[in-house]
């Protein structure tokens, strides 16, 4: 699987590439700039991109634009964004297209290798991996704003907010010691009172409640 990596601080590049080269990835790039990214994404087809939000020369979104613009110029190419703190514009700029293969994770969890590894290789399959911090803001501020939202039970956010980290409803099942069938009950709950429509796909609910959630900020 080749990765092209976007990011400025030398030891964390490091560390990141060689992380992933024990995990069986292959890095096609390791870079520290915004024009270092596009020239990659213009010269390379790389699997998956894993991109930290500020990059040189104006350290502002650089790598998030540079990101964006590549997904433009080829709809669908997964992208794990790494950022400092939860900014949730950028969230929503990464989730406006609707498309799969987006991640957005802070860079503390970089630092639990298994998590990390899993969150890219998510996205490089067409799924996403969102920070459970990102999620949290997002459902609280919607709530706050007397959204649809406010009207889930509290179990019914749980497992919202694990829906949205990416995870299946075995997987949610597992993380809440209940069986699956309580959560199939509980998801279709949740799409009713949201009016989304039902879907067996993981990454698509994933998205539309994403997307939903994102809507009518």
């Amino acid at each position: 699987m080749r990765v092209v990596l976007a990011e400025d601080l030398f030891l964390l590049r490091d560390g990141l590439v060689r992380m992933l080269e024990a995990h069986g990835f292959e890095i096609a790039a390791a870079v520290e700039s915004g024009p270092e990214l596009t020239r990659a994404f213009k010269e390379l087809t790389p699997d998956v991109a894993v991109v930290d939000v500020r990059l040189p020369p104006t350290h502002t979104d650089e790598g998030l634009q540079c990101a964006l613009a590549a997904r433009r110029a080829r709809p669908g190419l997964p992208v794990l964004v790494l950022s400092q703190h939860v900014e949730q514009l950028y969230a929503r700029e990464l989730l406006a297209d609707g498309d799969g293969g987006i991640g957005y994770l802070l860079k503390d969890r970089v630092f639990d290798a298994a998590q990390f590894v899993d969150a890219v290789r998510r996205v490089a399959a067409g799924g996403t991996a969102m920070d459970p911090q990102v999620i949290q803001q997002l459902l609280t501020r919607r709530s706050a704003a007397g959204r649809p939202l406010a009207r889930l039970t509290p179990r019914e956010r749980e497992v919202l907010e694990l829906m949205a980290q990416g995870r299946s409803n075995a997987g949610i099942a597992a993380h809440l010691v209940v069986t699956e069938r309580a959560i199939a009950k509980h998801t279709s709950n949740i799409f009713a009172k949201l009016g989304l429509e039902v879907s067996d796909d993981d990454n698509r609910r994933v998205l539309a409640v994403l997307a939903h959630l994102d809507r009518d900020r």
